[in-house]
């Protein structure tokens, strides 16, 4: 039987202002593989080995599931293993990498194993799963890669949307994921349910301004690009040692930091003159924070990594 392979991309979202919209791929890859079979099986290697199901109420199963389902073949099932390298509960997209895994799969099946003529496009396979995600900022990165931006339209408020565009000049980040996780569903209820038209103007200015200098390569304005008063407030306060990691990240050297998604994980932008000179910077970053940060007792090592230009990507 027929095996097949895809790799899919950590993700960070928000990136400080862009609360809801604004996302990242990151060269942080779990891979999934699978046959189709007749019964949903999962194998784990890594992170979640222990505490993620094993059977079709996985989340890569259920990636698939959603694809087999709309090419009108819902009988289908498939053995799959999984080798996660993603955090859970961390920020960085484990859920949205694993459904975006499934789906590409099954989508990949269909085409080459069955021969069938049914199709999808990104775009159609992005909606079918942010909608089974409940929110799109995590999977348009996954599956599309760069720096990604998600909306929707007035006319159509249940209907999301997304548009991805390539860094212009070179970043790297470090990640500094915590020794607890931190729930996206607890992370929403520390929210309030209005803000203050100040803050919300205050937002809109320092997205646009992000959106500005990652499209354009104005990156010295990052550190003032990624301030956020709508939602990373509420979330550092539960998170607890936020403003700590900030600190000892930028006095090494980060251009920009932000909690990614939400929380707990902080991750710190790092730029350069090319793609592996912004990537030596942040493992300096790492290196020079790593004693500092374990001293904190709520750290794991800080992690240099880069930007992934592309999303999924078949193995």
């Amino acid at each position: 039987m027929t095996r097949i392979s895809v790799s899919v991309p950590a993700t960070t979202a928000n990136l400080g202002p862009g609360y809801d919209s604004f996302g990242m791929a990151l060269e942080l890859r779990n891979e999934f593989s699978a046959q189709l079979a007749d019964d949903w099986s999962v194998a784990i290697e890594g992170q979640g080995a222990d505490v993620l199901l094993h059977d079709g109420g996985n989340m890569v199963a259920r990636g698939m599931a959603a694809v087999f389902e709309a090419a009108g073949q819902p009988e289908l099932r498939a053995e799959i293993h999984c080798l996660n390298r993603v955090p859970l509960g961390s920020g960085l997209g484990s859920s949205s990498s694993a459904l975006v895994g499934g789906a590409t799969l099954a989508r990949m099946l269909l085409r080459e194993v069955l021969d069938s003529k049914w199709r999808i496009s990104d775009q159609d396979l992005f909606g079918l799963l942010a909608q089974l995600e409940g929110h799109p900022d995590n999977v348009a990165p996954a599956l599309f890669g760069g720096f990604t931006i998600c909306w929707t339209d007035a006319d159509a408020p249940d209907v999301p949307r997304c548009e991805h565009f390539q860094l212009v000049s070179p970043m790297a980040a470090v990640i500094v994921t915590s020794n607890r996780e931190l729930s996206t569903a607890y992370a929403r209820t520390l929210l309030p349910e209005v803000v203050p038209h100040a803050d919300a103007g205050f937002n809109a200015a320092h997205a646009g301004l992000l959106a500005g200098a990652l499209v354009s390569g104005r990156l010295e304005m990052l550190h003032v690009a990624v301030a956020d008063k709508l939602h990373e407030p509420y979330r550092a306060a539960a998170i607890g040692d936020y403003d700590q990691v900030s600190a000892i990240l930028r006095e090494a050297g980060a251009d920009a930091v932000a909690i990614s998604g939400s929380g707990p994980t902080v991750i710190a932008f790092v730029t350069g003159f090319t793609p592996n000179s912004a990537f030596i910077k942040a493992e300096g970053i790492a290196e020079k924070t790593a004693d500092a940060l374990d001293a904190l007792g709520t750290r794991n090592a800080p992690q240099a990594v880069g930007f992934a230009v592309r999303g999924f990507m078949p193995m």
